[in-house]
């Protein structure tokens, strides 16, 4: 084992970046869990808080550095103006995100006695430092660990715990059985396999049918205009994309629904009605979503419209769950001093939020709910819409993302949001990956990265709801509160019953 405190810090950031192969678009999740085991093996061998805190650190950036690189690239749209910024915001957010997990470390090696309660500890502590990272400060759970199955029949499992279930149970297949080799425990190594064993019978229980879903006998067509955000909006280009979504929109064969990208349409809402015209005669009866930008008085929103099939502006949505420092500055009239406002913002002003979750009843097409972008990477924003929808539909301009890992990643935690609903989801992405998503997360059909076209695709039918769908986050929640305090007390009567 590596004696050196500080070759033990290196070599987590090493198995951190490694163990974020397993992430989109390489989906390696072998990797992930080897790096799990060497992990486990460096926390097991740190002999102090200090050392668990840095080890634990280590993996996270290593982890999170290697997994969302991608945040590079918005500042690459505009790059004299802000790609001096590129390097901190990586850093930054890696390091950042990174702490959650240190304390995790930190707070096992504190209060454990020995390595199988230390692990324990690690298992609860880290499952609740996920929880935080997907709620505290709005939330930023990209990268998380359940997002490494992707390509794996574990994925299922979704269905029935949801992301933060998915973690805890990547971390008892993993942790112990990495532990337990360090500490030459036959017994504990026997143990630790117990739940990899049952991981891995459950993955195959809950693997999907290989026959497709029923459809509802709808047809719905999502429309890719592949306009690149450096160009989007430069008004040489403008006419360009829009005719060509136009063209699209008009192609045959007929269908029922067409899908327009994020901020798709050029002019604002309230100016928008002969564009609109335009759209509707080109849709040619059917009904039609558009995301478009709005003002009302002097705040600014990134919207939703959807025309029916008459041509008539018949529900509209604002997104509500914004892009912290993109769509947004917290601080925004300090940060305006000094001429710092959100990379995606409008005329140099933020965009203000919706009032939430909304369920849009287009007719016939049934009840959709609305993600724009963002709202997608969040499952206790579609647990919070107020009714049951018939499927998700997500619009995004994930241009910002550039061409490496972050489309696909966005694309991932789309899926994931149909599998932990049992819902179809419908996504629209200006540059890709735009696809139509079974409610068992698998795409029936997409338009590559990169790749202006549209895509026609039976509308899936909705499975019927979930235990995730009903419970949410809560039961693992609880289950993690309930296991800790409980070890917690465990662990301080025995240490009790010792010294007397």
């Amino acid at each position: 084992m590596i004696q050196s405190p500080w070759l033990r810090v290196a070599f987590a950031a090493l198995a951190g970046a490694v163990g974020a192969c397993g992430l989109a678009p390489l989906e390696l999740w072998p990797l992930s869990g080897l790096a799990l085991l060497v992990l486990s093996a460096l926390f097991v061998a740190a002999t102090n808080t200090r050392q668990a805190a840095w080890i634990g650190w280590a993996f996270g950036t290593g982890w999170f550095g290697h997994g969302l690189i991608w945040i590079i690239e918005p500042f690459m749209v505009d790059p004299e103006r802000h790609a001096w910024m590129a390097p901190f915001a990586l850093v930054f957010l890696a390091g950042g995100l990174a702490l959650f997990w240190a304390f995790a470390f930190w707070a096992a090696k504190a209060l454990g006695r020995n390595w199988i309660w230390e692990v324990f500890l690690l298992i609860a502590f880290w499952s609740l430092a996920e929880f935080a990272r997907a709620y505290v400060l709005t939330g930023f759970p990209w990268a998380a660990l359940g997002q490494i199955w992707a390509g794996a029949p574990t994925f299922q499992l979704l269905a029935l715990i949801g992301p933060q279930g998915l973690a805890l149970v990547t971390l008892l297949a993993t942790l112990p059985l990495g532990a337990a080799v360090v500490a030459r425990s036959r017994t504990g190594i026997l143990m630790g396999l117990v739940p990899a064993i049952l991981l891995s019978v459950a993955s195959v229980a809950v693997a999907p049918p290989k026959t497709p879903v029923l459809t509802t006998g709808q047809v719905v067509r999502v429309i890719q205009p592949n306009a690149p955000q450096h160009q989007k909006w430069d008004p040489n280009f403008i006419p360009t994309f829009f005719n060509r979504q136009l063209d699209y929109t008009s192609a045959a064969p007929p269908v029922d629904l067409i899908i327009w990208p994020e901020s798709a349409v050029p002019v604002l809402f309230e100016n928008a009605g002969p564009t609109f015209d335009r759209i509707a005669k080109a849709a040619n009866g059917a009904s039609v979503v558009l995301g478009i930008q709005r003002f009302d008085g002097a705040k600014a929103y990134n919207s939703l419209a959807f025309l029916d099939a008459q041509g008539q502006l018949a529900a509209q949505y604002d997104k509500h769950h914004l892009v912290p420092f993109g769509e947004y500055i917290p601080l925004a009239g300090l940060a305006a001093r000094f001429g710092l406002f959100g990379l995606a913002s409008t005329g140099n002003v933020g965009y203000s939020a919706g009032p939430g979750p909304r369920v849009l009843d287009l007719g016939k097409l049934g009840l959709a709910l609305p993600l724009i972008c963002y709202e997608a990477v969040f499952p206790q924003d579609v647990n919070g819409a107020s009714e049951r929808p018939d499927y998700l539909l997500q619009i995004t301009n994930d241009a910002w993302f550039g061409t490496r890992s972050g489309p696909y990643q966005h694309l991932v935690q789309a899926r994931m949001r149909a599998v932990e609903q049992g819902l179809p989801m419908l996504r629209s992405a200006n540059t890709g990956i735009s696809a139509v998503i079974d409610p068992l997360g698998r795409i029936t059909k997409s338009i590559p990265l990169g790749t202006a076209g549209y895509a026609d695709a039976p509308l899936p039918q909705a499975l019927p709801a979930t235990l995730y769908a009903r419970t949410g986050d809560w039961p693992v929640f609880l289950l993690l509160l309930v296991a800790l305090a409980a070890g917690l007390a465990s662990q301080s009567r025995i240490t009790r019953q010792n010294n007397h």
